[in-house]
């Protein structure tokens, strides 16, 4: 089975004429527990590029949650509206209340173009939903701050593999993306002594990673062609396409971006161009492991604990990859696959 193919559960179109409002609630799969994934915010083309991106979102959870040993499935939302168009208060307690009438099946938090406040709105009309004020994931912004740090270890594992040596001192990497997750990323790997080269279609978060990490700074079409180590994205998905893998220059892929490949192909293009890729859902999976924390009860320290299992299920794929002949991308599959049985 490809991580792409539709063989979802439900997908629930929400729509309110008088105000707007326009969400997709995707479920993949519910065999290991409830569908667990975030709520994002974000202007689509159409609304079929909305409903294929959150198809997709809900198929990387399903697979991200049973590699990481959590029992929930997969599941996304998907608000089309970009996320600094006005007050949203309103269209974040409709969509409560629709997630409310799923009684459970699915749970929701903080994705992309989504905050602690918002998740607070959806709270008002639901309990099926994480990360809102004074939780786990929401204090000191542990979910943002794990994921980057499960990309730092992640990152480390990869240059083992390649290398012999985890150390990220002197080696380069080119970061693309400066959110939540990236910014906490470069901090990590300054602190470790890696050289940084940074890209932002924010230029104001490019100049604040140049002043705090020293990093040097490209423009966002530039950051692909960069010599160096590890290639991270950290931006939007379906980076890695046959136009950017053409492109880089590096031995490394090993970032925080949900669905980086375009296509499953593309992961055997990485293999066969000598380019190690730490699967995304692997790699990106801190948050949601804080997640899964928090709904059972754990404190920051057993989250973390957690989290520092990446580096050593990374390994198992790189391994696996190698045993089998597959790309790591494939080898992931079939190791999500086999708990799903």
């Amino acid at each position: 089975m490809e991580m792409w193919q539709p063989d979802y559960e439900g997908v629930f179109f929400l729509q309110d004429r008088a105000s707007g409002f326009k969400a997709i609630i995707a479920i993949d799969n519910t065999r290991l527990g409830p569908a667990l994934g975030g709520c994002r915010m974000w202007q689509y083309d159409n609304d079929e590029a909305a409903i294929s991106d959150a198809l997709r979102l809900a198929k990387g959870m399903t697979y991200k949650n049973a590699i990481s040993g959590l029992r929930y499935g997969g599941g996304k939302a998907v608000i089309l509206s970009h996320p600094k168009q006005g007050p949203r208060d309103g269209l974040l307690r409709m969509l409560g209340r629709y997630i409310d009438r799923l009684q459970g099946h699915y749970i929701t938090g903080m994705d992309l173009g989504t905050t602690v406040a918002d998740m607070d709105h959806i709270r008002e009309t639901t309990s099926y939903v994480t990360d809102v004020s004074g939780s786990l994931g929401a204090v000191n912004d542990l979910t943002a701050t794990m994921t980057a740090y499960g990309v730092y270890l992640g990152i480390r594992a990869a240059l083992k593999r390649v290398f012999g040596m985890e150390s990220v001192l002197g080696r380069t990497v080119a970061v693309q993306g400066l959110g939540k997750v990236g910014f906490r990323l470069c901090r990590y790997l300054h602190e470790a002594g890696a050289c940084l080269v940074v890209t932002d279609i924010d230029e104001a978060r490019v100049k604040l990673a140049a002043m705090e990490f020293g990093a040097a700074t490209i423009t966002p079409q530039a950051i692909f062609a960069v010599p160096c180590d590890v290639f991270a994205p950290c931006a939007l998905g379906g980076i890695l396409n046959d136009d950017i893998l053409s492109r880089l220059d590096c031995r490394i892929v090993a970032g925080a971006a949900n669905n980086q490949l375009a296509e499953p192909r593309h992961g055997d293009e990485l293999r066969k161009l000598g380019i190690l890729y730490a699967p995304d859902y692997v790699i990106n999976a801190g948050g949601i492991i804080v997640t899964g924390s928090e709904l059972s009860g754990g404190d920051a320290a057993e989250a973390k604990r957690n989290v520092e299992n990446i580096y050593g299920t990374l390994m198992k794929v790189f391994q696996s990859a190698t045993v089998s002949g597959l790309s790591t991308a494939a080898a992931a599959d079939r190791m999500a696959e086999n708990v799903l049985k």
